[in-house]
């Protein structure tokens, strides 16, 4: 450590020693046990105690920096991390794509990420985008006769019913598979069952699966809960075979095709073939066709990507909104004036998309506090590389960690009023002559029509991550997060169900509680989602 210490002395920043490295496999399989053991004895571990803990960046948010400055960094026995909340800072680091590189112990190698990012992008275009549109109205009219008809017990969990509409979403979409929505109060034996739980396993459980070898959870002698978690990464990877030999064996019978992520795999994979059989994938040429391997472990990137986030984000803001119900009645007031027809199976993509503006403001403002990535971790790369951050410059060691500070400058108050309270209105201008107009003579049409959605100062807000490795399904998420809400506050809204003696402010205040109390596996979630019941009425 004390090495690493004097390395990064060298840069001249606040450096805090940290005696376990936070990427150390031993340390990520056990810590989350450890600290609940540790946490009984009451003890004030200090830095170890603080940064140490998976997911201490959502708890932590802009308190270090604040205290530390704009740059600072962990010291472990093994690495140096720089932590970095410069808005210009990190949008050099984001583009500076071969000074900082993704580490390749943890990502696709920077010189094999454009081969893989130009399958992945392709389906992802405007084209898709009323059909992703369609489907999630389709999949949020069925998740509502669910929980209108959830009037005693309340909705048995929005947190679920939301991974299983986003899922939904994406099969349809991305790999033409269509499923019923069945909410997570009923039973299901069907294949989407099989599918939906045995992606869910996976993805609870991916650093472990990650970390622990496939081979030791098909011993004979492991733990019930390894063997299941075994069988769950069985279960998805042969539903993946499935995938791809339907949609290769569509191709083959020289059909187009269904248009979907699943058609631009299997291109890729027949570029790879063709490839090999001529002998032209040599080690001097760049290959652009894809295996059978980096498929598979595309689709798991694209299901935990495009599906647990998006379905995170809707559970954080049905939280939010029934805890503010005011904020309901501002997003509901624009819907209805933009679907002048009450059903949304009329609802035209090209012509209500671009309007609801409120309603990608809650999508923006859920995202700002709640990013479900907290980390895109960079490394130097084998040459010390300058950041220029205000009026100094420092000099980061060769093949050190760097780490931009996503969730402080998205909750720092130097860039944001209020930061830590959650309001969607922050979004929306008008424009000068309307704000001059705006009276009580202006009526609310002509308001809604002049709304414009804020854009913030460059690089104090990273939703879908910055520079050119940006998310390319960043459309896709917009569309069917404003899909799902917009079918929702039009004519409904969501509240809190009240616990015996537990007054409608008391029950915001247990929802909003409950928003803040969040672990880390791969996304940021909720700990505890399902202690929340909602209750959803007709308006």
């Amino acid at each position: 450590m004390e090495i690493n210490y004097q390395r990064a002395s060298s840069m001249g920043i606040p450096l805090v020693r940290i005696p376990v490295d936070p990427i150390n496999i031993a340390w990520i399989l056990l810590e989350p046990t450890l600290w609940r053991l540790l946490d009984y004895l009451r003890i004030d571990w200090g830095t170890f105690g603080r940064y140490s803990r998976r997911g201490w960046h959502f708890h932590d948010k802009a308190k270090s920096h604040l205290k530390y400055g704009p740059a600072w960094a962990l010291v472990s026995p093994r690495d140096i991390y720089v932590y970095v909340a410069d808005p210009d800072a990190i949008h050099d680091i984001f583009i500076r794509r071969g000074d900082f590189q993704r580490p390749s112990k943890m990502y696709t190698s920077w010189t094999d990420w454009p081969r893989h990012r130009k399958v992945l992008a392709t389906p992802f275009n405007e084209s898709i985008m009323s059909f992703v549109w369609k489907e999630s109205l389709k999949q949020t009219r069925e998740m509502l006769q669910s929980w209108i008809s959830s009037t005693e017990s309340g909705i048995s969990s929005v947190a679920k019913d939301t991974r299983t509409l986003s899922l939904n979403v994406l099969a349809a979409t991305g790999f033409n598979q269509s499923y019923k929505f069945r909410s997570s109060s009923q039973k299901e034996t069907n294949e989407a069952s099989t599918y939906r739980d045995a992606l869910q396993t996976v993805l609870d459980n991916a650093i472990f699966l990650m970390l622990v070898p496939p081979r030791l959870l098909r011993l004979p002698a492991i733990p019930r809960s390894w063997a299941r978690l075994g069988r769950a990464a069985a279960e998805f990877k042969q539903y993946m075979v499935h995938m791809l030999d339907e949609e290769k064996s569509l191709m083959d019978r020289g059909e187009k095709g269904t248009g979907s992520l699943m058609t631009s795999f299997v291109r890729a994979l027949g570029t790879h073939q063709k490839e090999e059989a001529t002998a032209k994938a040599k080690e001097d040429q760049q290959s652009k066709g894809l295996t059978v391997d980096e498929i598979f472990g595309n689709i798991f990137v694209i299901n935990f990507a495009g599906h647990d986030t998006t379905a995170n984000t809707l559970a954080f803001s049905m939280l939010l909104l029934a805890a503010n119900p005011e904020v309901q009645d501002w997003v509901g007031e624009e819907v209805r004036e933009f679907t002048v027809n009450d059903h949304s199976e009329n609802w035209d993509y090209t012509q209500v998309f671009s309007d609801l503006k409120r309603c990608r403001a809650v999508l923006l403002e859920t995202l700002r506090l709640y990013p479900p990535i907290l980390a895109l971790p960079k490394w130097t790369s084998q040459h010390p590389q300058t950041l220029r951050m205000g009026d100094r410059t420092i000099t980061i060691p060769p093949h050190t960690g760097v780490m931009p500070s996503l969730l402080t400058v998205q909750t720092h108050p130097k860039y944001w009023q209020d930061p830590l309270h959650w309001q969607p209105s922050r979004w929306i201008s008008h424009s000068v002559a309307s704000m001059a107009e705006h009276s009580e003579k202006t009526d609310l049409s002509t308001r809604l029509h002049q709304e414009t959605l804020v854009d913030h100062k460059q690089s104090t807000y990273f939703p879908w991550s910055d520079g050119p490795q940006n998310c390319p399904g960043a459309k896709f998420a917009q569309v069917e997060f404003v899909a799902v809400l917009a079918c929702i506050l039009r004519d409904h809204r969501v509240g809190v169900m009240q616990e015996p003696g537990e007054s409608a402010e008391m029950a915001a205040k247990r929802a909003l509680t409950t928003t803040e109390d969040c672990d880390l596996e791969l996304l940021l979630r909720m700990r505890n989602a399902d202690n929340v019941h909602l209750e959803c009425r007709r308006v």
